[in-house]
């Protein structure tokens, strides 16, 4: 096994820039964001870890690339950035590509597959009663998860973040399911400016949920928008229905037990930022 280490001169210039405007970009940040970020180069970080590298095949080795710092971010004019008229990111089939979550399922290597398409038949583009009885994986913790990972890290490059070369990282890239399992749910502070950068969120909201506060009868506590999600398993999802069409509503179950060891890093970085 190989571990990418970098300096911590190194880390700190990648993340904040020797160009004074940038560097005077990053002082207005509060103190709270600041020192969740500060984590990407200090000796006692305990938050995020180098990138580990396990054989040949890995992405960083397979496919050499100049590693993207947040001046090089900054600087790029092609760059997406949301305006006040586009806002929002839109899921939606529009007939230029694919993403699959197949591979990410347990049985996608296997040869049981039930109600399959055995000839092609002609439809209008809104009817999708061709996928009746069609067998549907089953929606399982570590799929979810899996999937996740897989589409925030494309959202990542829609906003011009490049593959991760400094910390482990979700914008890393993965070339076989063994490295994408070992890439974080979560970005590297490096690339969290970035996206910081190009969105224009509050660090500290983004895990806070806006400073909101959840009662308890000891107190209160601050909890995460993020965690929230985690605990909220909805009791009321009945799990996927085997037939449906597109006027059927289809409710999926949310199976988060793989989520566990996230939420437990979420909660370590609210300590951070509410020192």
């Amino acid at each position: 096994m190989q571990t990418v280490q970098h300096s911590e001169q190194t880390l700190k210039t990648a993340l904040i820039s020797k160009n004074p405007a940038l560097v005077s970009q990053y002082e207005k940040l509060d103190d709270g964001e600041r020192r969740l970020l500060n984590k990407a180069f200090k000796p006692d970080n305990d938050l995020f870890g180098p990138i580990t590298l396990h054989s040949e095949s890995d992405w960083i080795i397979s496919h050499p690339e100049a590693p993207q710092d947040f001046e090089e971010f900054f600087s790029d004019p092609s760059r997406k950035a949301p305006s006040p008229e586009k806002r929002s990111i839109y899921i939606q089939c529009i007939g230029v590509g694919i993403f699959s979550f197949a591979r990410y399922g347990s049985d996608f290597y296997s040869s049981h597959y039930e109600g399959k398409v055995n000839k092609l038949q002609r439809v209008s583009s809104s009817d999708y009663s061709i996928f009746d009885n069609y067998y549907i994986p089953e929606v399982t913790s570590i799929l979810l998860l899996r999937s996740c990972k897989t589409l925030t890290h494309e959202i990542g490059h829609i906003f011009g973040l490049r593959h991760c070369q400094w910390l482990a990282c979700l914008m890393q890239g993965s070339n076989h399911l063994e490295e994408a399992d070992r890439r974080p749910l979560n970005l590297c502070p490096i690339c969290l400016r970035k996206l910081h950068c190009a969105v224009g969120f509050n660090i500290i909201d983004r895990y806070q949920e806006r400073m909101s506060f959840l009662k308890e009868e000891e107190g209160e506590d601050v909890i995460s928008a993020l965690v929230r999600w985690i605990d909220d398993e909805s009791a009321d999802s009945p799990g996927v229905r085997r037939e449906h069409s597109r006027e059927d509503h289809v409710t999926l179950p949310k199976p988060v037990e793989a989520f566990k060891e996230w939420k437990e890093w979420i909660i370590r970085c609210l300590a951070v930022v509410q020192k």
